[in-house]
């Protein structure tokens, strides 16, 4: 489609009348393009820039500020990093956090990116908000249902969708705009602390990733030939010492995503199911993510009870399909915080892992509340009686000897039948 057909189409298309907009501003080319439409086709009056730093460090947030300076803008941003940090990405390794297999990153940062925008937009006097999601995405869903809990009233702006634009509209609008831009990863990525998404959406099923894309993750055939042995310490189900030092979980993930990364680790490549059931092919680095929650769970296998461990990996499953499709704030999530966070008093213990090329062994266990008693359980000890069991297994075999009658009669029940 040329430029003039993209433009007719464009003006085409109804748009609800707005005044003061509040943009959620990444400074990508779809929240680019949205303040330039909102000025050629919405004619809004005033625009406000937010963008809500969780994560994304100082070269990104560097980079918001000079795109926002090329649409004569200045961003107004919020920093929620610790708010991420300590509330979010605490309950997400309580929850051992898993979509099938993804660690629900962005699915998390976009909720929270959109209360903050929601009410900072009706603080502020706005009567619309934009944001720039896809219509083929799960985005579009995460933010509506936060911002109309937290700014019901307001007018939700999804340009890239209702003008339903393709990557290439949308690049040759902006070049047509005076906002010269180009892709290396066509459909750009998307940094948070807990993970980095690649190219959302846009990934065939057999194209190569080339090296120079990762920002953490190093193959293990390019990684360091020599394994690194790291000391992380729980308390509460979440972690707080990296190497004997006590530091926030913002930073401790920062320093895993780096050390864990140069070794190999963190590389995600599934297929995953959309919110609207549409499969596709996606790519994520998450070294810290991988590392920490192969470990919250070992440790959770030691601590709990057999029954709280089974029943709460039907609760990790279910909170992770809530958090991945928009529902943060739906009350059953909520309920289902509560139920973790009481199974986490006892997840306590400090481990010593050896991370080489890939892999990740566990070489120490320090576990001061876990259910190994040794002194118990082993076979070379003394303290457990073994005669103890012999009536406990006839009492536990009874039903089964009860099956195998059930199953004589009904065999002499057959063969009598076939009699006649």
């Amino acid at each position: 489609m040329n430029i003039t057909a993209i433009l007719n189409n464009l003006t085409a298309t109804a748009t609800p009348p707005v005044k003061k907009v509040a943009v959620a501003f990444s400074g990508g080319v779809d929240s680019t393009l949205g303040v330039l439409l909102l000025r050629h086709i919405y004619k809004a009056q005033e625009i406000v820039l937010i963008t809500v730093n969780i994560g994304q460090g100082e070269s990104e947030m560097q980079q918001v500020i000079t795109t926002a300076q090329k649409i004569g803008l200045t961003p107004l941003i919020i920093n929620a990093e610790e708010e991420f940090s300590k509330e979010w990405l605490g309950s997400a390794i309580h929850a051992n956090s898993s979509y099938n297999g993804y660690p629900v990153a962005t699915s998390m940062t976009r909720q929270l990116i959109a209360k903050i925008i929601a009410q900072k937009a009706q603080a502020l006097g706005c009567d619309a908000i934009l944001e720039g999601s896809t219509g083929k995405g799960n985005d579009q869903y995460r933010m509506h249902y936060v911002f109309k809990m937290y700014a019901p009233a307001l007018t939700i702006l999804v340009p890239v969708r209702d003008f339903n634009l393709t990557r290439q509209d949308e690049i040759a609008l902006l070049n047509f705009w005076g906002i010269p831009t180009t892709e290396e990863i066509v459909g750009g990525d998307d940094k948070t602390l807990w993970c980095r998404s690649i190219a959302s959406g846009a990934i065939s099923l057999d194209q190569k990733i080339d090296d120079s894309v990762w920002l953490w993750f190093t193959p293990p055939h390019k990684a360091i030939d020599k394994p690194v042995e790291v000391e992380i310490a729980f308390k509460n189900g979440i972690p707080y010492a990296l190497n004997g030092k006590n530091i926030p979980l913002h930073a401790l993930i920062e320093e895993l995503n780096s050390i864990a990364g140069k070794h190999g680790i963190g590389l995600i490549d599934m297929s995953e199911d959309g919110i609207m059931g549409l499969k596709s092919r996606e790519i994520y680095e998450a070294p810290a993510a991988t590392l920490l929650l192969k470990l919250h769970q070992d440790l959770e296998q030691f601590c709990l009870t057999k029954e709280v461990i089974q029943f709460k990996k039907i609760v990790d499953a279910q909170w992770g399909y809530l958090v991945y499709h928009g529902c943060w704030y739906h009350p059953l999530k909520v309920a289902l915080d509560a139920f973790i966070k009481t199974t986490q008093i006892v997840v306590n213990g400090t481990y010593v892992v050896s991370l080489y090329k890939g892999t990740i062994t566990i070489v120490k266990r320090s576990l001061p509340t876990s259910l190994f008693f040794p002194e118990i359980r082993s076979i070379t000890s003394t303290a457990f009686d073994q005669r103890w069991c012999k009536d406990t297994a006839k009492v536990w075999g009874l039903p089964f000897e009860l099956l195998a009658k059930q199953a004589a009669n009904v065999d002499l029940f057959l063969a009598k039948k076939s009699d006649k």
